[in-house]
């Protein structure tokens, strides 16, 4: 089990990273994480729902750094490699998902009275995990050591001691403070705790190991804990999929050039990884607009993405001033696309009688798309893999919302897909929206996409680009850390 000592310290990479390792040696790997807690979610084939009316087995979901670890090991996704998903709500908490079904929305405090009501299902998901491989990589939630969190803790040192695992403390070198950060987590534990840990790993760290050698060995030193290896900042960590929202507190790249799509960070924003097939083009900037940011007029495109709660981030965006300047770059002749959340945002109204997202009510929307949504507690979780026969590109991706979207705009659908119509168009052809998510990582619809906005495809291979980045970040390990002691610990 890798722990880390704070959120964000690069517990998912890591893991995806070794999967790819082990996997490579010949290892049937698996991943698995009790409790995440991110609005990027990936579809799983499994689910615990029973099949639909139309007898079929519906999907799971689970979140989207375990179906990344998946994809390293050589596995599909399961709802089991991550029983428990959060999905952060505005006013209302989380909804909380246990192993592909939404369970309702939860504020935090009622949630970890809850949370110990869970850990069977948990033990359960990892038993099955554990049963079919020869390795299991668990990541920990967050940091380890909150102590004030210890009693209804079913993601860190209580699953530790459930499953018997031994565990592996990661700390994150880049932001600082990594010294403080282990030797902190060691008097915070008490003494069965620490001698569960078998040693430490640090992260990110860019510089000569010779200048940071001796804080290592003050941290041995003081807490017992072994050096199990160093890993180095990794370049190509921007190419894989982010787990959560905290990748966007990052600094962005400069501007290089090319088609400018302009993307406002709404709140909850979910599932933005559906972007990057489009940062990896050559020919694309895309700029991430923060709050406080007016929406460039340079723009090309804005692009509207998911979010977990479309009235908030409506109201969110329209305090902003970003409708404003939505409308204005429609006027100009610019171009608006919205995705799932993002189309829903485009039509005339969105309607939660039911309060779903918060309190029941009603949010006029752009009105760009002559459409209307109605929140409810249907949640369609659909894969997609069709041709499209309006760019005559193939479309894989899926769908993940709670919400029906109608109107008189759905006759003129963005995409059919196997001859059913997704999606609208506005009538000048400047506004589009659909429910798809990851329909840009179709290589042949994204370079078609791209040139009806005005841009140009690289022909770059998406997919293919996303393995030789988990080879060579699973090389970088090979070289950086003993995995066959790491290995060697577990049982």
């Amino acid at each position: 089990m890798i722990q880390g000592t704070s959120s964000d310290v690069g517990k998912s990479l890591l893991v995806a990273g070794l999967c790819r390792a082990y996997a490579r040696r010949g290892l049937k790997v698996a991943p698995f994480k009790a409790q995440n807690m991110s609005n990027n979610a990936a579809v799983t084939a499994d689910s615990d729902l029973p099949p639909g009316p139309d007898g079929l087995a519906p999907r799971g979901e689970i979140g989207r750094a375990q179906a990344l670890q998946a994809r390293a090991a050589g596995l599909a996704p399961s709802i089991h490699m991550n029983p428990i998903l959060l999905k952060p709500q505005a006013m209302v908490g989380s909804q909380v998902v246990v192993r592909g079904r939404p369970l309702g929305n939860w504020p935090a405090r009622h949630y970890h009275s809850l949370k110990p009501q869970l850990m069977p299902a948990v033990m359960d998901s990892y038993r099955r995990v554990a049963a079919e491989a020869d390795l299991v990589l668990v990541e920990g939630a967050g940091a380890g050591t909150e102590t004030h969190l210890r009693r209804s803790d079913i993601a860190n040192m209580r699953f530790a001691e459930a499953a018997d695992v031994p565990v592996v403390l990661l700390t994150d070198n880049d932001r600082g403070g990594a010294m403080a950060a282990v030797v902190g987590s060691w008097l915070l534990h008490d003494p069965e705790e620490r001698a569960r840990i078998r040693g430490f790993l640090v992260n990110k760290f860019r510089g000569y190991f010779s200048l940071y050698e001796p804080a290592c060995r003050t941290i041995t030193g003081t807490t017992g804990w072994p050096l199990l290896g160093v890993a180095r900042w990794f370049e190509g960590a921007a190419l894989l999929p982010a787990e959560d929202a905290l990748a966007l507190e990052r600094p962005a790249r400069s501007a290089r050039g090319g088609l400018v799509i302009a993307v406002p960070q709404i709140d909850r924003v979910a599932n933005f990884d559906d972007l990057d097939p489009l940062s990896s083009e050559p020919g694309v900037d895309l700029v991430w607009v923060r709050p406080g940011q007016p929406i460039p007029a340079a723009a090309d495109v804005v692009l509207l993405p998911g979010s977990k709660t479309t009235r908030p981030a409506l109201e969110a965006l329209r305090a902003q001033g970003w409708d404003i300047d939505i409308l204005a770059h429609v006027r100009r002749g610019g171009r608006v696309v919205g995705i799932c959340a993002g189309f829903q945002m485009l039509g005339r109204l969105v309607r939660d009688p039911d309060g779903i997202e918060g309190p029941p009510g009603e949010t006029p929307g752009l009105g760009l798309l002559d459409v209307e949504t109605t929140i409810s507690t249907d949640k369609r979780l659909v894969e997609i893999d069709a041709t499209d026969t309006l760019s005559a590109a193939r479309v894989t991706g899926y769908e993940m919302h709670m919400g029906r979207t109608t109107g008189p705009g759905l006759a003129r659908p963005w995409l059919v897909l196997d001859g059913t119509p997704e999606g609208a168009v506005s009538a000048d052809g400047l506004v589009t929206g659909g429910y798809v998510h990851g329909l840009f990582g179709s290589d042949a619809f994204r370079g078609h996409w791209l040139g009806a906005m005005g841009g140009r495809a690289s022909g770059l291979d998406h997919a293919a680009q996303v393995e030789t980045t988990l080879d060579a970040l699973a090389d970088q390990l090979e070289s950086d850390l003993d995995l066959d002691a790491l290995l060697a610990l577990a049982r």
